[in-house]
C-alpha cells in the first residue's frame, strides 16, 4: 500500500548577505532529504534608506559587494543536486529579520535553519539575530553553533 501522508512543510535556510554556515547547510539538506520537502534558502538583505535608488533602479539596490551570491547560489545547486525542490529567494528589507520570519510564516515552513557563516558576520549581530529568530519563528528552530 502507498503512503498516503501529506507533503511535508517546507525547510527554509536563512542568511544575512553572507554565505551559509557548512553545518547549517548540511542540516538544512539533510533534513529536506529526511522528510522529503521543499528546500527554500533566504538571503536577507538590509535595504539601505535610497528612496531614488529604489525607484530609478531597484535591482542596484544591492551592490556585489554587499552580498555572497556566488556562494549562496553554490548552496542551492548542492541541495538541487541531491534531487531536493529547492528555491532561492533574494529579500530586500529595512528590517530583514522581521522579513525573514513572515516569509517562515507565509510560506507555512516546518522548520526554520539560520545559518549565516559565521566568519563574515560580527558576533554582536549574530548574537542578536539568533535571538530574535528563536523568540519569533513560528516553527522549529535551528541556529548555526558558535565556534
Amino acid at each position: 500500500m502507498r503512503d498516503q501522508r501529506s507533503p511535508s512543510r517546507p525547510v527554509l535556510l536563512g542568511t544575512l548577505s553572507v554565505r551559509v554556515d557548512p553545518t547549517a547547510e548540511r542540516m538544512a539538506i539533510d533534513t529536506a532529504l529526511e522528510v522529503g520537502a521543499k528546500l527554500i534558502l533566504a538571503n536577507m538583505m538590509t535595504l539601505p534608506p535610497y528612496p531614488l535608488t529604489v525607484m530609478v533602479a531597484p535591482d542596484y539596490v544591492t551592490l556585489a559587494h554587499e552580498e555572497d551570491l556566488d556562494a549562496v547560489r553554490a548552496t542551492a545547486a548542492r541541495a538541487a543536486a541531491l534531487g531536493i525542490a529547492t528555491e532561492l529567494l533574494r529579500v530586500r528589507s529595512p528590517r530583514p529579520l522581521t522579513a525573514l520570519i513572515e516569509l517562515a510564516h507565509d510560506r507555512d515552513v516546518g522548520m526554520l535553519v539560520f545559518g549565516p557563516d559565521r566568519s563574515r558576520i560580527s558576533r554582536r549581530r549574530f548574537s542578536a539575530a539568533a535571538k530574535v529568530v528563536r523568540r519569533d519563528a513560528p516553527c522549529l528552530v535551528w541556529v548555526a553553533p558558535t565556534g
